[in-house]
């Protein structure tokens, strides 16, 4: 089959049920792990979060948390993450209208905000090290770049995920194989998108306010 060919296919398939992502027990069963999945990535991010919480001011004589925290900056990244979770619902939207374009289109722009994201997080943590806030300096860098790193791994893994399924939905169009795989993708990203909202709070507001 030629790439015209192929492109077409992608462009015209086949009608789907109301919810494909459920027509099929491959289908249900993919979600029920991705649910088993965030459960235990819940208790991941717990385990984190108490870490922090016990040794966010053993600081070693650096720079504290209301000193360090930028919270402008962190309210941008936190606003692009959340658009980007408006975006996904979209490109699910798009899934369940059977219409490849909207899934590629929305799916893209959430892979977009969520490597703006990334860049400011990576532009956050350069500025932390010059002041002097680093992962050995002291029990609370340690516990700050673990939380906040294992959450940017899972958004760094998100991007990578969404960007392989955009691949297959151009490659084979809207199935019964690839949109379960687009659904799970996108509650792994409200997911992430949830974390990082305890993470604002918990680590940015609270430690801004002391």
């Amino acid at each position: 089959m030629s790439s015209a060919e192929l492109h077409h296919h992608a462009q015209t398939s086949a009608p789907l049920p109301p919810h494909p992502e459920k027509a099929t027990l491959e289908g249900r069963n993919k979600i029920l792990g991705i649910w088993l999945l965030i459960g235990a990535e819940t208790v991941l991010f717990a385990c984190l979060f108490g870490t922090y919480l016990a040794l966010r001011g053993s600081n070693m004589n650096g720079p504290t948390t209301e000193e360090l925290f930028q919270i402008p900056m962190v309210a941008a990244a936190t606003l692009i993450l959340l658009t980007s979770s408006l975006t996904s619902v979209l490109g699910v939207v798009g899934m369940h209208q059977n219409n490849v374009k909207k899934v590629q289109l929305w799916f893209g722009i959430t892979v977009l905000l969520g490597a703006a994201f990334l860049g400011l997080e990576i532009y956050e943590f350069i500025e932390y090290v010059h002041e002097g806030h680093t992962f050995t300096g002291s029990a609370f860098g340690s516990a700050f770049y673990t939380l906040i790193g294992t959450h940017g791994s899972h958004v760094l893994f998100g991007i990578t995920w969404i960007s392989s399924l955009m691949i297959q939905v151009a490659r084979r169009g809207l199935t019964l194989e690839t949109t379960p795989k687009l659904f799970v993708a996108s509650l792994y990203w409200h997911f992430v998108d949830v974390v990082w909202v305890f993470i604002f709070t918990v680590v940015y507001l609270m430690g801004k306010v002391g």
